[in-house]
């Protein structure tokens, strides 16, 4: 795995944005959407309507480690 992050493409109510995470996030990011039932862009547009004025990217990280923490909580 690669410390340096990773720009992918993801759609956001249709428009398309490029977001670069490291690919631990990417891999935890896609299997946090999988356990909601979700794509990783429907999981990314909910994020995006919730983070105020942080970015998108710090979100995404501060909403993976967030559920990781929860996860190791129960």
């Amino acid at each position: 795995m690669s410390a340096r992050p990773v720009k992918h493409s993801l759609t956001l109510r249709g428009h398309r944005t490029s977001v670069s995470l490291e690919d631990a996030f990417w891999q935890a990011f896609r299997d946090l959407a999988a356990r909601q039932d979700m794509t990783i862009n429907a999981l990314a547009t909910r994020i995006d309507a919730e983070r105020g004025d942080v970015g998108l990217a710090s979100a995404i990280r501060v909403h993976v480690l967030r559920d990781l923490q929860a996860m190791r909580q129960t």
